[in-house]
């Protein structure tokens, strides 16, 4: 497939707002694709660089290089080339990059060489774009929607999926099983703004701690263990302590799901960010676990002895968690029957705060485990207004700040997969904060300015604030109240940070 086409369809997909238009614009795209260009056409698509960083700042893609006149680039050609700039590195790589930059936008016309830039800036970003080119899989296949989208979840690929679509036909869905080994996206909760609202909403109902910890899936099969985040990164060799514990428990072949969290010696919690440092940590593992040991926390189970538990209520898979973990290893929860039950559910919650958590995750206990979704049965209620944001760009500090970035640009999430900037804050940053902020910023950065940076909006950072309050300097018309940093979350992506409709949703009085 050319690359023309694709970024013909990607100029298309980003100008309409429409649902249906989307779905038949990608339709039509896998239709002319081969399966060979799937795992290069969907992250295209989506903005994404199967690579990842390339090691190419704006100084190099800002050099204009007269454009072609003809298409003749292919979108693997180009994945191609992307791939050997990847690989530069040593003395001269500076050189050596901006000549293959330069040999790839002389080979692309002024339409691709824009697609290119937005590209490689992160500037290329469609909205609800997965849901779309599942739909548009579906169209373009043959295939059942419902069926395709449980594939996904269970491959925890859209690539691979579509890919096996493509080559094979409707009948490739039935390879896609949940497979102990094989991680899974996982189930998703929504906000509610008070326990009494989550039980409301959901009736009959377990209540349980939210940790301030990692999420974790867990695989055992036999003395095979396999650990991994939400975003399926493979965590095992940083979790000895995990893969020893999986090891003790009774069943052979299992799947968990759940957090892993690290407690002082006082019983409580420590910060979420000594448990995420002491996760991201690669390097001499046994002395870091020594230093902040972990415990992991289950709060479901998605596969016992071979068994697929997903479509099973709340209830019985809660069953067979408990014959599986012990006590301790398994989060606390509270049964409550419904809204006239409330009390025990904000008692729940007052006791949780006072063990040093952050709130409860209610959930209907007649739910399946919807994997990779953010289902409606899960509703995660915090004691203060918190969002995971987008840094979009960041000021220079002044003071005792002078050469730190400081004041941070705050995004949400848009309709369109834009992001729609709700307001600044510099508060909430330690010294220690700030001059990593600085470097990481510094990374990312893909435009100077006297002022500050703008950069790939990338870094998701959780940020808490008291409510929101009409504006008109800001596009959703809305500003937040008295925001300031909690931390971030470099174990999220950009596609997982809340939307402007969360934000209306939690404060439908400030809704245009």
């Amino acid at each position: 497939m050319l690359l023309a086409r694709l970024a013909q369809v990607s100029r298309e997909v980003a100008a309409t707002s429409a649902r249906s238009r989307k779905t038949a614009l990608l339709a039509e795209l896998f239709r002319e694709a081969e399966a060979a260009d799937v795992p290069v056409v969907i992250p295209y698509l989506a903005g994404r660089l199967p690579q990842g960083r390339i090691g190419v700042g704006w100084k190099v893609l800002g050099r204009p290089v007269p454009p072609a006149a003809a298409p003749t680039l292919t979108v693997r050609e180009v994945d191609a080339r992307l791939t050997r700039l990847a690989a530069v590195s040593g003395p001269g790589s500076q050189a050596e990059r901006t000549r293959l930059v330069g040999e790839l936008m002389g080979a692309a016309t002024e339409d691709e060489q824009r697609f290119l830039l937005g590209l490689l800036t992160g500037e290329v970003r469609q909205g609800a774009l997965d849901a779309a080119a599942v739909e548009g899989l579906a169209s373009a296949t043959g295939a059942p929607a419902a069926d395709v989208r449980r594939a996904v979840m269970l491959a925890g690929s859209l690539q691979a999926v579509a890919e096996a679509l493509l080559a094979e036909g409707p009948d490739a869905l039935g390879r896609f099983r949940l497979t102990v080994g094989r991680p899974v996206l996982p189930m998703l909760a929504h906000t509610a703004s008070s326990v009494a609202e989550a039980v409301a909403r959901l009736g009959s109902c377990a209540v349980e701690e939210k940790l301030d910890g990692i999420r974790v899936q867990v695989h055992r099969d036999g003395a095979t263990v396999r650990c991994c985040t939400r975003t399926l990164e493979d965590i095992t060799d940083r979790l000895p302590e995990v893969t020893a514990a999986a090891r003790e428990l009774p069943g052979e072949r299992f799947v968990l799901d759940g957090e892993v969290i690290s407690f002082g010696a006082d019983g409580r919690p420590r910060s979420f960010q000594e448990t995420a440092g002491r996760v991201g940590s690669r390097t001499d593992v046994a002395t870091a676990a020594r230093a902040v040991p972990v415990s992991p926390v289950f709060f479901d189970v998605l596969s016992v002895d071979g068994r697929d538990l997903l479509d099973l209520p709340l209830t019985e898979r809660h069953a067979e968690l408990a014959r599986l973990v012990p006590g301790p290893m398994r989060v606390r929860r509270v049964l409550v029957a419904g809204p006239e039950d409330v009390r025990a559910a904000e008692d729940f919650l007052a006791e949780t705060l006072a063990r040093g958590h952050e709130g409860v995750v209610v959930k209907g206990t007649d739910a399946p485990y919807s994997a990779g979704r953010r289902g409606a049965s899960w509703l995660k209620v915090k004691p203060v207004h918190t969002l995971d944001l987008v840094v979009l760009a960041a000021e220079w500090g002044h003071g005792r700040r002078t050469g730190k970035l400081s004041n941070l640009h705050l995004g949400a999430r848009a309709a369109d997969g834009s992001f729609v900037m709700l307001g600044k804050t510099f508060k909430g940053m330690t010294d220690a904060l700030l001059t990593w902020q600085t470097a990481r910023l510094g990374e990312l950065a893909v435009e100077e300015h006297p002022w500050g940076v703008t950069v790939r909006p990338e870094l998701v950072v959780e940020i808490g604030y008291d409510g929101v309050q009409r504006s008109t300097r800001y596009p959703a018309g809305v500003t937040l109240r008295f925001a300031r940093v909690i931390r971030y979350r470099e174990d999220k992506r950009p596609e997982d940070a809340d939307t402007v409709e969360t934000l209306f949703a939690a404060h439908p009085e400030a809704a245009p």
